[in-house]
């Protein structure tokens, strides 16, 4: 229900000064809204339009509540409650704005004032598509700034938007399994698969086809929804070299598009939209309703563990790192893919520390593990060689994709989120690691960088196989460098909560200006970009960056199918166009 004292307070706002032409409608413009505008909103959304303020605001006077609060603080780092709130995102600094010295952190005295920040001002929690066709009829009517929301598992700030009305399609739970699939528009069967709705979160997927004794292609957090931005934007998966990436397993899309319609997107119509929706990105070509998706047998997997470890600032520990890295391609052809984390200073106490690279591979279809043992061994003779160097491997036999899933990828109940976090990534080909000096280029890049104790190298063997492979099968809008690619590499940086304007723009610029040019420079001439998902939110070149040679042709249906920018997300496509809170139109820059 909405507030009467925000409805009171915004409506008495807009007396302020006359909009822009070029501009959204603000709290100050005489165009926003007034109390009886909200209100019928309210009532198309059958009462779901809410008056949103940041999740700590319980904390901060004048609207302190000492039994609230304490919720806020245990659940602070409880990413399954962060991702139902209107009022928090994953991670913290995408609440605040210092643009605007506006913020609301848990950290700050009670004492302190708490600013709205990049938090929606009103949240339409959508149960249907009908729901979400009245709030983007509303927006595009009012011109407002959309915010699109599920879980808010979002790295470049896309989830929240400043002064903005938030479509939240975190209730959107419906899940149906079929055994034959025929798309809209044909009447040919792409046999099994599993249809799911706005707000199905990854573990919600993976439990419903295990049902079936099936399964299907997904990434490995609590919070990831599966039909959000994870697809749209491409979706890598520790299963990719069995089957593809996320979005080369997608089937179909139900989308409110700019005008308000639900359309259908598939192989047969609207097949723009559907090659845009498959690695274009969320929150750009409208608000997807659901996803349908294949599914696949269940299968036996083996994980094998393979850890590499020196003495704390071990010149060697990079010489392990690079040899490593030459292992990885043939350790991928031979079916392996998934994650490796690689901390250059670890302390284990408080005088003690290591440099250690912790892998976890997996391996689907495979029961033979001393035929996984030969794929590794190479690369353990090299280790030998170097010397001062620990090795301990560790082969776990899985029945099923499932129980791999639930044992070793999503345990628990939740991840741990609430902080700041702002990434550097790249991806890395299997030309560069194959080559003769690649592997050494690449860790010659990541030594030069500073690492404080307990920094984390994240990397990603979620390419290759069928990946790779499907560069002549799948035709999308996915970045063509996923299809050369082995790893995504990544790693980040935070600041304190009460960081000044200044000390956060000195992380970001040495992250944007410093750091991503030596993780870029390793593959030379031939760049491959980054993950879109997964990337620096000050990318520079986020086009080419992202996209490759497929942005031209994203950005001319983004024009087409929404002329006014009513979908606008941190660094996708169309955003060249508008400011960083995507409030004004700019000049522009799209070549």
């Amino acid at each position: 229900m909405i507030s009467p004292l925000l409805l009171s307070l915004f409506a008495n706002a807009a007396i302020g000064a006359p909009q822009s032409a070029n501009c959204r409608c603000r709290p100050s413009d005489s165009c926003w809204p007034s109390v009886k505008e909200w209100s019928s909103l309210n009532k198309t959304v059958h009462g779901n339009l809410v008056a949103v303020r940041p999740v700590a605001s319980v904390c901060h006077q004048p609207g302190y509540n000492a039994d609230a609060c304490k919720v806020v603080t245990d659940s602070w780092t409880d990413s399954v409650w962060r991702s139902s709130q209107p009022g928090a995102g994953q991670w913290e600094n995408w609440e605040a704005w210092p643009e605007r010295n506006q913020s609301c952190y848990i950290e700050s005295p009670e004492n302190a004032a708490c600013q709205q920040g990049r938090i929606s001002l009103y949240s339409a929690i959508v149960q249907s598509a009908s729901d979400i066709q009245h709030a983007v009829q509303f927006a595009s009517t009012h011109n407002l700034r959309l915010a699109i929301k599920n879980t808010g598992h979002d790295f470049l700030g896309r989830s929240t938007a400043p002064e903005s009305l938030q479509i939240l399609t975190h209730n959107m739970k419906d899940i149906k399994i079929v055994d034959s699939f025929v798309p809209k528009g044909s009447s040919k069967s792409e046999g099994p698969a599993i249809t799911i709705g706005a707000g199905v979160q990854l573990p919600e997927m993976y439990e419903a086809v295990a049902q079936h004794n099936r399964t299907v292609i997904g990434g490995s957090s609590h919070t990831v929804g599966a039909a959000g931005g994870y697809v749209q934007g491409g979706g890598h998966s520790p299963f990719g070299h069995w089957k593809g990436l996320a979005s080369d397993n997608a089937l179909e899309f139900e989308v409110v598009t700019a005008d308000g319609k639900l359309v259908t997107a598939n192989s047969y119509q609207n097949t723009d939209l559907f090659w845009a929706l498959r690695g274009g990105g969320g929150g750009t070509f409208g608000v997807v309703t659901s996803v349908t998706l294949r599914t696949f047998e269940e299968v036996p997997v083996v994980v094998y563990n393979f850890n590499i470890t020196t003495a704390g600032g071990d010149p060697r520990f990079w010489d392990a790192f690079a040899e490593w890295h030459a292992a990885l391609p043939s350790i991928n052809d031979g079916g392996g893919s998934g994650y490796y984390f690689s901390l250059p200073n670890y302390p284990i106490s408080a005088s003690v520390s290591v440099s250690t690279i912790f892998s976890l591979l997996m391996f689907p279809e495979k029961t033979d593990v001393a035929q996984i043992d030969l794929l590794y061994q190479p690369l353990a003779a090299k280790l030998r060689q170097i010397g001062g160097v620990q090795v301990v491997n560790e082969s776990i036999p899985f029945p099923t994709m499932s129980s791999t899933i639930f044992t070793m990828l999503i345990g628990g109940q939740s991840d741990s989120t609430g902080g700041i976090s702002m990434l550097a990534s790249r991806l890395y080909s299997k030309d560069l690691l194959t080559s003769q000096d690649g592997p050494g280029r690449l860790a010659n890049a990541f030594k030069s960088i500073k690492w404080n104790p307990f920094a984390e190298i994240i990397g990603h063997v979620v390419a290759g196989g069928a990946v790779a492979a499907n560069a002549d099968k799948v035709d999308s809008a996915v970045n063509p460098a996923w299809r050369k690619a082995i790893s995504h590499m990544l790693f980040s940086r935070s600041w304190a909560a009460n960081a000044t304007l200044a000390e956060q723009t000195a992380v970001i610029k040495n992250m944007t200006d410093v750091e991503i040019p030596i993780l870029r420079a390793v593959e030379g001439e031939d760049q491959m970009g980054a993950y879109l998902n997964e990337a620096n939110a000050y990318e520079p070149g986020f086009q080419a960056a992202f996209w490759g040679a497929n942005y031209p042709r994203l950005y001319m249906i983004k024009q087409k199918l929404d002329p006014k920018g009513l979908f606008i997300s941190r660094k996708g496509v169309g955003s060249e166009d508008w400011d960083d809170a995507g409030l004004c139109r700019t000049s522009g820059n799209h070549d």
